[in-house]
């Protein structure tokens, strides 16, 4: 797709997904290689991120495009960066206090427990988190990074405007999950979670692809949290 049919394409779609709680998944027949060239990407993208508290404009454009097989899932993010902030890190490292990074929460079944928390720099590192719980309702703030999706893959690629991501989680690792309810989608299911970026640039800023109303937990607000609707 040429790159002036996207924009056209995006600045469509933003007024959709801004005002929206529902973010389509569109199932895909083609191979996706897990290198961070995204040229062999099919799905729409969706966006720009915006602040994730206010659903203000953010200085630099991420956008972000899911799609699923009977086997996986797979997100692609496209991040403009004019000043990458990160290094090569060991995994399971805490990049999110210190590296330009995206992120997915995924809640497959919708009950603000047991989600998991993906996040991959610029350079690749990734780490993948169990959130437990983080209301009182459910005895406090209690999460894991000893949790691992098991075949997890994750690759990022630096650009000329910045980097670009991909991500792929396969559905038997989510089965591992202890009270997460989790069932392999099929067209039609409904799961929650969001799609965010930090980027420590020149103005540190907390973005996602669906803003919350409440300035309470930052990302961590499951109650808020986007409808990911699987889709033929």
């Amino acid at each position: 797709m040429k790159i002036s049919t996207i924009i056209v394409f995006l600045s469509f779609i933003y007024p959709i997904i801004h005002y929206s709680q529902s973010i389509p998944i569109y199932k895909t027949n083609e191979i996706i290689i897990i290198d961070g060239n995204l040229s062999d990407w099919k799905t729409p993208f969706f966006g720009p991120f915006v602040i994730h508290n206010s659903g203000e404009k953010a200085t630099q454009n991420t956008f972000v495009s899911l799609s699923w097989n009977d086997e996986n899932l797979y997100i692609a993010y496209r991040s403009t960066d004019s000043k990458i902030v990160g290094k090569a890190q060991k995994e399971d490292s805490s990049i999110f206090t210190t590296d330009d990074l995206v992120e997915i929460f995924i809640d497959p079944d919708g009950d603000g427990q047991n989600y998991i928390e993906i996040g991959v720099n610029s350079f690749s590192s990734n780490y993948d988190m169990l959130l437990k719980c983080i209301s009182p309702v459910c005895g406090g703030w209690n999460t894991t990074m000893t949790f691992d999706v098991s075949e997890l893959e994750a690759q990022s690629r630096i650009t000329s405007e910045g980097f670009n991501t991909e991500i792929k989680i396969p559905f038997s690792s989510l089965e591992t999950i202890k009270n997460g309810n989790f069932t392999k989608p099929k067209t039609g299911a409904k799961w929650r979670g969001n799609t965010f970026r930090i980027d420590y640039g020149n103005t540190t800023e907390y973005l996602a692809l669906q803003p919350y109303k409440s300035r309470k937990f930052g990302f961590h607000q499951p109650e808020e949290f986007a409808v990911f609707e699987f889709m033929e």
